[in-house]
Parts: C-alpha cells; structure tokens; sequence
C-alpha cells in the first residue's frame, strides 16, 4: 500500500534562471504522477508574496504524493531535474500524513 510523503526543495539563492530551464522536464515528472493518481499536490513557494514573484524567483518547492516506502520517495526525490540542475540546496523527504480535508 503507498503512503504518503512530502518533497521540500530549498532553492539556491539566485537559481531561477537554473529553474526555468529544468521546469519542463520536473513538470513532466509530476503530470506522470498525477496520471498515475499518485499526487496530492505540488507547487513552488515564491520568495515575495506574489503568485507571480517575477525576477526574485521562488525559494524551494513542495511535492505531497504517494510512494511504497520512505526510500522510494527519496530515490524519486533525488532524480529529479531540478537537483541534476542544480536548483536545489536540500531536499527533505518526510512521512506525510493527510488529516484534513
């Protein structure tokens, strides 16, 4: 039975540039996961208050999605084109558990 687990990238600082150029293969990984029924949610924190935060980019990711164990999630975590890209200081890879809603 999968169980829940959630992926926070921390972005090194000035890497949107990086980001950008790595989005389209780190979306591609995260629609086959939502095909797979897999994704709970996914999204990047910006670094203002803005949906939109232009040139002062984002400061990491959050991914909450379903994996068999602990080092299936991380193993997925650690191929991803953002870390081959260099975009992300840290993943951290944590049991999630959904209460609400």
């Amino acid at each position: 039975m999968n169980r829940l687990y959630a992926i926070v990238g921390e972005d090194v600082a000035g890497s949107l540039e990086k980001r950008l150029g790595a989005r389209p293969a780190h979306l591609e990984r995260l629609t086959a996961l939502k095909n797979e029924g897999r994704l709970v949610l996914a999204g990047p924190f910006p670094a203002i208050d803005s949906n939109d935060p232009g040139p002062a980019g984002f400061t990491g990711s959050l991914i909450v999605a379903e994996f068999d164990s602990l080092e299936a999630a991380q193993a997925w975590a650690e191929a991803d084109p953002y870390v081959a890209a260099g975009v992300y200081a840290r993943v951290t890879v944590k049991p999630f558990r959904k209460v609400l809603p």
